[in-house]
C-alpha cells in the first residue's frame, strides 16, 4: 500500500509541476539570416554564407535544383558573382511567419546587376525560404528562387 501511495504522489507531481518549455523562438529574428545572406551577395563575399545554411540545406533557383549551400556556391553563386562589377537589390519586402522551430520567409524584391563590362541587367525577383531553430539560431534549411525582366 505504502509503494502505491508513493506512485500516487510522484505521479502528481510530475503532473503538476511544468516541465520548462523552451522558449519560442523569435521568428522575426529569422529575417536577420536573411539579411546577412543578402549582404553576402551585395558585397560578393560570400565568405562565412555557409554558416547561414543547414548542412543538409537545399537550394533552388528558377527551375533548377543547385543541391546543398556548398555546392551552390562553388558552381553557380560564386563564379556569377565574380564575373559581376556589382549586385544591389531594392524595394526589398519580406514577410515572416513561424511554426514551432520553422519560420518560412517570402521576399520580394528587384535588383540590378552590373556585369564586368558595364552592362545593366534589371530582374524583379521573389524567393522563399524555410529556416529552421537550431542550437539557438536561425538557418536556412530550403531556399527557392526566382526571378524575370520586370514588367514595363
Amino acid at each position: 500500500m505504502r509503494r502505491i501511495k508513493q506512485a500516487v504522489i510522484g505521479l502528481a507531481l510530475v503532473i503538476a509541476v511544468p516541465a520548462h518549455a523552451a522558449p519560442t523562438p523569435d521568428y522575426q529574428a529569422a529575417t536577420a539570416t536573411l539579411a546577412q545572406y543578402k549582404q553576402a551577395i551585395e558585397s560578393r563575399d560570400l565568405s562565412g554564407a555557409e554558416a547561414l545554411f543547414a548542412p543538409d540545406a537545399q537550394i533552388f533557383e528558377s527551375g533548377g535544383i543547385e543541391g546543398n549551400f556548398a555546392h551552390y556556391r562553388d558552381h553557380h553563386l560564386a563564379p556569377e558573382l565574380k564575373a559581376f562589377k556589382s549586385f544591389a537589390f531594392k524595394d526589398y519586402k519580406i514577410s515572416v511567419r513561424g511554426e514551432g522551430e520553422v519560420a518560412v520567409a517570402t521576399e520580394t524584391y528587384n535588383y540590378t546587376i552590373v556585369l564586368a563590362n558595364g552592362q545593366a541587367i534589371e530582374r524583379a525577383g521573389v524567393a522563399t525560404s524555410v529556416l529552421k531553430w537550431t542550437d539557438g539560431k536561425w538557418q536556412i534549411i530550403s531556399l527557392h528562387s526566382s526571378s524575370r525582366k520586370p514588367k514595363t
